[in-house]
């Protein structure tokens, strides 16, 4: 589990294409002075388990299913990635509950500049529209961030100084693709109620 408080910019060291997957090596002094074989690292926001630690990188599998649903699969050495190590029992939740399980991904599609803040308007697929609201949280390339306001195929978020210096939301150009993850208790809320709503409560054994 994490919080989507982007902890470090790490950078791709190496992609190699596998069977139905690949194993990406990124560079990442900070979450990898005390990762270890099987830990999780948030990478873009994708959950992903350590295979091995190196001079202050660490190697990862990328699964098919992963690559299909996420930007992993067009990262490529050199690019710059949101990197958060799984949060720590009795720490506190700076953001919100991320699973690290991206829903899918958006395109940015536009960026208006303020004196203070940024705000980014991202497209969002249709499948992912109901559980976006105002003032609601989502999770960006692995940033957890307040919507602002919402249509029916996009949403915009406000973005601080430090949002933009310290993670790669602040280099996203118009066009540029990012991992969504909805919040995990809408899903949830929906799956339960909708049999009731439905006029049809679900059974129990």
């Amino acid at each position: 589990m994490f919080t989507g408080i982007v902890e470090e910019l790490g950078e791709v060291v190496a992609v190699t294409d596998l069977p139905d997957a690949a194993r990406v090596t990124i560079a990442g002094p900070l979450v990898t002075g005390d990762a270890k074989h099987g830990d999780s690292i948030a990478v873009n926001g994708v959950c992903l388990t350590v295979v091995d630690v190196v001079g202050g990188a660490f190697t990862a599998d990328v699964m098919r299913e992963t690559l299909l649903r996420s930007s992993l699969a067009k990262i490529t050495a050199g690019d710059r990635v949101n990197l958060e190590r799984a949060v720590a029992v009795g720490q506190r939740l700076g953001g919100h509950i991320v699973q690290g399980h991206v829903d899918g991904t958006g395109s940015v599609l536009a960026r208006e500049k303020a004196e203070h803040w940024e705000v980014v308007h991202v497209g969002l697929p249709p499948d992912l529209a109901r559980y976006v609201v105002e003032k609601g949280s989502i999770t960006v390339d692995g940033v957890s961030l307040t919507v602002v306001s919402v249509a029916g195929d996009w949403f915009s978020v406000s973005l601080i100084p430090t949002t933009l210096e310290l993670t790669t939301l602040g280099r996203r150009s118009p066009g540029d693709p990012v991992n969504l993850e909805v919040d995990v208790l809408a899903k949830y809320v929906e799956r339960l109620t909708a049999p009731h709503l439905a006029g049809k409560p679900e059974e129990t054994p």
